[in-house]
């Protein structure tokens, strides 16, 4: 079998609460294998900021979408236009680089890493934070956040999410089933990122089918971390 080597990207669309399912069809129609939604609230330029002297809340679905780049135009075209993303208030996205990412073994190809995690020898490459991101079936996020402390982080945040992948299309009366999922979020030195994934890797399954996925993002800036900063001035 041949093997096609491909980069990805993370696709992250911010629409009103409702329509993150209009988006989740337009990403599978264009290829890709699916997506994770959360809910959180904000306002945007086009919506009323108060109703009668009353802080309106606008509920809003977060929807993360990890693609392939060889078909990353044609689902941006097809999301754009299913959310109707050009016209004033109906939402936005924006699509981030991924350094790497685990848990994708099913797919027929494997992944072009933009920095080899294995042969990071040089002290400036070192140098940063990056942020993982995984997500789970609901429930495994201790696992997640014990492996990743095995790895050598400090932690992780959790929130609640749902979506569906190739290897979960559960029906209930007809009607498709999202399972809910876990998203961890991991900050972690670079130095520390490929034992993180590692741990994770191992501890979690992530690379059978269904376990889930994991990724890194590359993070330029932080704050409120003095104490890892100040760690690793010291150890330079």
């Amino acid at each position: 079998m041949s093997i096609l080597r491909k980069d990805h990207k993370l696709l992250v669309t911010i629409v009103k609460k409702g329509r993150a399912k209009k988006v989740m069809k337009a990403a599978k129609d264009a290829g890709s294998e699916g997506g994770t939604i959360m809910l959180g609230t904000g306002v945007g330029i086009h919506e009323k900021k108060q109703i009668f002297g009353i802080d309106a809340i606008h509920e809003k679905e977060l929807i993360l979408t990890l693609i392939p780049e060889d078909i990353l135009a044609d689902v941006v075209k097809e999301v754009s236009e299913a959310a109707k993303l050009n016209e004033p208030g109906k939402g936005i996205g924006f699509i981030i680089d991924i350094k790497k990412t685990i848990g994708i073994s099913h797919m027929e190809y494997e992944e072009i890493e933009k920095e080899d995690l294995d042969m990071m020898t040089d002290d400036v490459t070192h140098k940063g934070f990056d942020l993982i991101i995984t997500i789970v079936n609901k429930g495994e996020s201790g696992k997640v956040i014990d492996a990743s402390n095995r790895g050598g982080a400090e932690g992780g945040t959790v929130m609640s999410g749902r979506g569906s992948g190739i290897h979960e299309k559960a029906k209930l009366f007809s009607i498709q089933i999202e399972p809910e999922k876990d998203v961890v979020l991991t900050l972690i030195k670079r130095s520390q990122t490929r034992d993180v994934l590692k741990a994770i890797e191992e501890d979690v399954k992530i690379n059978e089918p269904g376990k889930g996925i994991s990724f890194v993002l590359p993070v330029e800036e932080t704050v409120g971390i003095h104490h890892l900063l100040e760690e690793t001035e010291t150890k330079e």
